[in-house]
């Protein structure tokens, strides 16, 4: 029998059985990259997370026999639904063992509660920040998680979702890339340089990290604006922004940052991070002095580089802005001498110009993650 409480956030010993489950059912999987503690109880904090200032959510887990068996996150991201004048709940923080009846009670649940909100759809893994992975994983199982910018989960979620009725919503694809293939083709090159001789673009280049920390929160607007025709995007708070900015620049290299000037104006990105996966596996959610020292020493050490966010401003796409991006990320990785490997991390199936870029680069597509839907 199984049966589903909901969590109180404010009681810190049910908000760990939320939280702790995850760390249990994943514990023995060699490609699982566990999050530090402090990310994963945050989603649970109404006070400190952004999303609680537009929208609401609420955290379930199912039990049997006194025994944490599965988990699910159900929210109404309200400005997503104002912006796409939909009706839709999102679900994250899926987790189950393999059980159809222990999937099917979670999502029972997560049904009953957004019902009671007067939502009719159900679509997800969404996260509640930004920079949350999408989707459940359906192809790619023996490759390791990308840090945590990605979600991981067992070869068997697939089969719950369809077994439910649940259908494709969008596919979020990531490719490897060798390095080699950021030796930018000389008709790339052309473009980029002739971009820069009309100096109607430029490219911003970071001094340190602290520089880089301090441009966040202009960055952040512009990728706000980026987006505005994608599947996922909402009109991101001010919070919602500095949650994902101080969230991903904690393992960037200020060097790997490129963003397109027009002028003082930011209009176009491209976001690179060191995989520091092997680090957060070894630092098993626990950030201290060691395993901090441990997380700089593998930004040196690494032999990949995640490619997790790039664009440019509608109104500037087609005037050479990405031919100069990755004219400029090419310079950058070869120059490091360091890295031999590319991840080009959860490419919207729907972003087509990217994915002819990433094919123009011979990059090969290894990984899917599904986001799925489903009305009630």
């Amino acid at each position: 029998m199984v049966s589903i409480e909901k969590i109180d956030t404010s009681n810190k010993q049910q908000a760990r059985k939320f939280v702790q489950f995850y760390y249990d059912l994943y514990k023995d999987c060699p490609q699982f990259v566990p999050p530090l503690f402090n990310d994963a109880y945050l989603p649970l904090n109404r006070k400190k997370h952004p999303f609680f200032e537009h929208s609401d959510a609420d955290f379930f887990i199912a039990v049997r026999d006194g025994k944490v068996v599965g988990r699910i996150c159900a929210a109404d991201n309200r400005p997503f639904n104002a912006y796409h004048k939909t009706q839709k709940a999102h679900f994250y923080a899926f987790d189950t063992i393999n059980d159809l009846e222990v999937a099917k009670a979670l999502f029972d649940a997560a049904f009953d509660w957004s019902r009671a909100r007067g939502l009719d759809t159900m679509i997800g893994p969404k996260g509640l920040s930004p920079f949350d992975g999408y989707g459940i994983q359906i192809e790619g199982f023996q490759h390791r998680q990308m840090m945590t910018m990605m979600n991981y989960n067992y070869d068997y979620y697939p089969r719950l979702m369809e077994a439910l009725g649940f259908e494709k919503e969008v596919d979020f694809v990531s490719c490897y890339l060798p390095a080699e293939a950021f030796r930018i083709p000389e008709r790339v090159e052309r473009i980029a340089e002739h971009v820069m001789e009309r100096g109607n673009l430029w490219v911003k280049k970071f001094k340190s990290k602290q520089e880089l920390i301090k441009w966040a929160p202009r960055i952040g607007e512009t990728y706000n604006k980026t987006f505005i025709h994608n599947w996922e995007y909402y009109p991101f708070s001010q919070g919602d922004i500095k949650y994902a900015v101080d969230n991903v620049f904690l393992v960037a290299d200020h060097r790997l940052i490129k963003i397109i000037m027009h002028g003082d104006d930011i209009v176009g990105f491209l976001f690179a991070f060191p995989d520091v996966s092997a680090a957060f596996q070894r630092a098993k959610g626990h950030l201290n002095p060691i395993s901090l020292i441990d997380l700089l020493l593998e930004m040196k050490r690494t032999k990949t580089i995640s490619g997790n966010g790039m664009g440019v401003l509608p109104e500037f796409q087609g005037t050479g802005g990405n031919a100069l991006l990755y004219y400029e990320m090419g310079k950058t990785v070869l120059g490091f001498n360091q890295f031999e490997h590319v991840e080009m991390t959860q490419v919207a199936e729907t972003t087509r110009q990217m994915r002819a870029d990433l094919k123009n680069l011979n990059g090969v597509e290894y990984k899917n993650h599904r986001v799925y839907r489903k009305s009630f």
